[in-house]
């Protein structure tokens, strides 16, 4: 059991992206001596809060598993703050294709699978001959790293199957007496953890979707190029964290809803008993009569931002379980641009979908 602290980072600092300021905070002083002791550290990023330790030593990235409760096939990602930190990780070239994806998205939420080098333990990358590697945007992550010197494997900082953190008392309340430290940098902007990609040749998959849509990626490839969100369903080794298990679920059950089933639904035996939250999207809220809803309705933001509904996803799941509801039913927004992440994460958590 560990005396888990929390360092916060002044907001001042985070938003003039003073990175040499950063490195120089007590957070980020006992970050690294932490990591350097083979500890795990809890930090943020543009996606998530990361859950970090160096990727270079078993014994380090064992105590993630540990703390996560993470079962051992599942893969971590390795972050990095510079381009000269690849070749520690990767072995080969890099391909043109992945040049080009390096040169837009990184730093920033895009995870691209390499083959690995001799360096990186198997436990990093769940026994696989590839490994999944991210430049992280957000100021602190970039300090840390820097300040370090280590590509650091980081998965999400929570409880392993429950919804990512995007604030630092997410991962207190998950993780506390498991960890040493979390630095606290505010809440996360994008809110869903980074899209993950497989390039071979001209084909360009998507074993998650996330902060970079698929709209986004062909964007800068191309017509040539074949742009395609894998079917998860029929994985068995994953490649990519959030492939293979259920993830992202409170422990409150949680069904997904098409706007035309809200009304029936409500009116179930199995639902109009129970002490109910909806969460529906601005649209939908205006055009319901509410004085006919047997439940708790709270706003999750327009579908035409669906960036919003994204940022606030896993705080709202979480919200649900400190106020004791027997139930959630969230309305499916569109499966498009940065909505692709959100379902993936609902589709990955809910319990059914009608």
């Amino acid at each position: 059991m560990y005396n888990t602290e929390i360092e916060k980072i002044t907001q001042n600092l985070i938003k003039e992206e003073k990175i040499d300021e950063i490195k120089n905070s007590l957070a980020i002083k006992k970050a690294v001596e932490l990591i350097l002791q083979d500890e795990v550290v809890a930090f943020p990023t543009e996606t998530v809060y990361g859950l970090g330790a160096n990727a270079l030593k078993a014994k380090a990235v064992n105590k993630i598993f540990k703390a996560k409760g993470r079962p051992s096939d599942n893969p971590l990602i390795a972050h990095i703050a510079s381009d000269k930190q690849l070749p520690e990780l990767i072995a080969g070239d890099i391909p043109e294709t992945v040049k080009k994806l390096i040169k837009r998205f990184w730093p920033g939420p895009l995870t691209i699978i390499f083959n690995k080098s001799k360096l990186v333990p198997d436990i990093t990358t769940a026994g696989l001959n590839t490994v999944a590697v991210r430049m992280p945007s957000h100021p602190v992550a970039l300090a840390l790293i820097q300040k370090v010197n280590l590509p650091l494997a980081a998965p999400s900082a929570n409880s392993s199957g429950f919804p990512s953190p995007t604030k630092a008392e997410h991962v207190y309340n998950d993780l506390n007496g498991k960890i040493p430290l979390i630095v606290d940098g505010g809440i996360c902007n994008i809110g869903v953890e980074s899209t993950v990609v497989e390039i071979k040749d001209k084909a360009v998959n998507i074993l998650r979707p996330g902060g970079i849509t698929k709209e986004m990626i062909k964007a800068v490839l191309g017509v040539n190029y074949q742009v395609e969100t894998v079917n998860q369903v029929e994985v068995k080794t994953p490649k990519s964290p959030g492939m293979k298990y259920k993830h992202y679920a409170p422990n409150t059950p949680l069904w997904i809803v098409k706007k035309d089933n809200i009304n029936r639904v409500l009116k179930q035996k199995e639902t109009n008993n129970k002490k109910t939250l909806l969460l529906l999207s601005h649209e939908t809220l205006n055009s319901l009569d509410l004085d006919t809803v047997n439940a708790s309705v709270k706003d999750i933001g327009s579908i035409k931002d669906l960036g919003y509904i994204a940022k606030q996803l896993f705080n709202l799941l979480r919200e649900a379980d400190q106020n004791d509801f027997e139930l959630i039913l969230i309305e499916e927004v569109p499966n498009k641009e940065i909505g692709e992440a959100v379902m993936n994460r609902l589709k990955k958590a809910a319990v059914k979908i009608i």
